[in-house]
């Protein structure tokens, strides 16, 4: 039988994470959980193999159910028949395998009738469903509602909702409307109290919402009368009713089995999340970098897929009396594949093992206080969650994207058509880089990391005194040149005191000292790992050159230039 996480070892290497020890003892609270609930772990060790079994039942489901049945959910799609959402026969089959399996909220606290797994593992079953079917993804991942539920609701809410999702209830974030896209401060839908009924009622329109005809989903509306901005936004629970009516699935260009919809809401009751007026400032952003994380896995998960089609394909094709995969041209692009999954994915749950830190620090500090020394962790952990949460969705998205491109490429007309499951992979990579904030959304975002040098504190602080093998040093030696390029153009760029100038080279800036970061990482796991050296080196190599380029471009401009390129619009 076929296994999506078995069959590729680096998944089981990212588990063993060396932060995972300290991720496992905060979230079993010392281990004490062993005396409340029968299947906690009784130690480390124990919950690494119940790690390990639960992604092979992921791997195993995702192979030989969820990737099967991609084809015919893509064809098929979802259905709106009387103002309910029916999604395609695959889906279906795929979302009672998975609740079968009882894998639905394993991140969620036991006392909800979850497993209390990391956030790690999560991002990582979101990859490799991802590599079977990205669109199922936005159906499935969407307990991450819950995390926000468990982190933000009242003790009430948390005690009836949460125990739903583990019974198989879907979620929906709905937060887009149709003059609010990436600005969500301009959200209109109303949220007024009524007293006779004792509830809050929303009134208004939601666009381009995945999965939006969930059981269970949180909504952004506006609370506060007279306001404008989104200090007058609050979060909402509704629980889906007759109230609201579905106007129509849109018809998309990829993942085809997510179904986003546009919805009416009608006097539909609601119950609100936290505090009035955070809920764009603190609880839409939380579940916002949440699916970011999910995204960045989505798209390691589809960059995969494609590797492994194109590689398959050139070692099956044969041209001018050989295999592609032998021509330097075609091997060249195979190899930078699997390098640039390898780096973004090694971002990836090193983003994720942080949020898991803070997370569960936050959690803790529910129930105590926290010492001096897990507040200064907390504190680093959720400082390096906030600027590698946008740089690993900025990543791994357009990878994703470069990826899809070049496997289509090797098909070469093969992969124009529609007979090769290479096509949707590409026709799902697009979004990635468009959805839960655009790739110049999160260069927004990251670069605040950059202006206020946290991310160069965290190169020299901490990856540049790292002990490595002698036989690393080299590569080590590159990345500090090319963190000193970084600094210099970095200075040159916030001198001029130019804010127009500093957004027209920020993603130029973020993403030099993402290769830089990364770099670093991907030394780090060579480091515990040998077999990662070969590829860690040709990736240095590659950014070198990369970091070259934009260190020149930032360095030879200047603040006049930047007019002409108004000239044309």
């Amino acid at each position: 039988m076929a296994n999506f996480y078995l069959d590729n070892e680096i998944l089981k290497f990212h588990l063993n994470h060396p932060m995972m020890k300290t991720v496992v003892r905060l979230r079993e609270r010392d281990f004490t959980q062993k005396d409340k609930y029968d299947f906690a772990p009784l130690y480390y060790e124990d919950a690494i193999d119940s790690y390990n079994k639960v992604m092979e039942i992921v791997g195993e489901i995702s192979a030989d159910i969820i990737d099967p049945n991609a084809e015919s959910v893509d064809s098929e799609g979802p259905q709106l028949i009387n103002n309910r959402v029916h999604y395609a026969a695959g889906t279906v089959r795929n979302l009672q395998a998975l609740n079968d399996a009882g894998l639905n909220s394993f991140t969620y606290p036991r006392e909800f009738k979850g497993s209390n797994f990391p956030i790690l593992t999560y991002v990582m079953a979101a990859e490799i469903l991802s590599r079977a079917d990205a669109g199922f993804v936005n159906i499935y991942g969407l307990q991450d509602c819950g995390e926000t539920i468990r982190e933000f609701a009242s003790q009430e809410i948390k005690e009836k909702y949460l125990p739903m999702f583990a019974e198989g209830k879907t979620a929906a974030m709905i937060l887009t409307e149709p003059d609010a896209g990436s600005d969500l401060q301009a959200v209109s839908l109303s949220a007024k109290y009524d007293e006779g009924k004792k509830t809050w009622l929303l009134n208004g329109v939601k666009r381009f919402i995945t999965n939006g005809d969930a059981d269970i989903s949180l909504i952004l509306a506006r609370s506060e009368e007279g306001t404008s901005d989104g200090r007058g936004l609050s979060l909402f629970l509704y629980e889906r009713d007759k109230t609201v009516t579905i106007r129509r699935i849109e018809h998309k260009l990829g993942i085809v089995g997510s179904p986003t919809c546009e919805m009416v809401f009608k006097d539909s009751p609601a119950l609100i999340i936290g505090e009035r007026r955070l809920g764009l400032i603190k609880y839409v952003m939380s579940l916002m970098n949440a699916a970011r994380l999910g995204i960045g896995g989505q798209s390691v998960g589809i960059a995969e897929a494609c590797y492994r089609e194109a590689l398959k394909y050139a070692k099956e094709r044969e041209q001018f009396g050989k295999k592609i995969n032998n021509f330097p041209a075609v091997y060249e692009m195979l190899t930078n594949m699997k390098v640039m999954i390898q780096a973004a994915r090694t971002l990836l749950y090193e983003t994720a093992i942080h949020v898991d830190v803070y997370k569960t620090f936050s959690a803790i500090e529910e129930e105590r206080k926290l010492t001096p020394e897990e507040k200064q962790l907390a504190k680093k952990s959720q400082k390096y969650s906030d600027i590698f949460t946008p740089l690993i969705k900025l990543v791994a998205s357009e990878y994703c994207n470069k990826i899809a491109y070049d496997a289509i490429q090797i098909h070469g007309g093969t992969g124009f058509m529609m007979d090769f499951p290479v096509q949707r992979y590409y026709r799902d990579a697009r979004i990635t880089s468009i959805y839960e904030g655009t790739t110049q959304l999160q260069v927004v975002a990251a670069i605040r990391g950059v202006t206020n040098g946290t991310f160069l504190n965290i190169i020299k602080e901490e990856y540049q005194p790292k002990e490595l093998k002698p036989e690393l040093e080299f590569m080590k030696k590159t990345l500090a040149e090319m963190t000193e390029e970084y600094e210099i153009a970095t200075k040159k760029v916030i001198e001029t005191k130019d804010n127009e100038f500093l957004d027209f080279h920020a993603r130029r800036l973020v993403e030099m000292v993402g290769n830089i970061v990364m770099g670093y990482l991907m030394i780090t796991d060579s480091n515990r790992n040998e077999e990662l050296k070969r590829m860690t080196e040709i990736f240095i190599k590659k950014v070198k050159s990369e970091n070259k380029n934009m260190f020149n471009y930032v360095m030879e401009s200047e603040q006049k230039d930047i007019p002409s390129f108004k000239y044309y619009i």
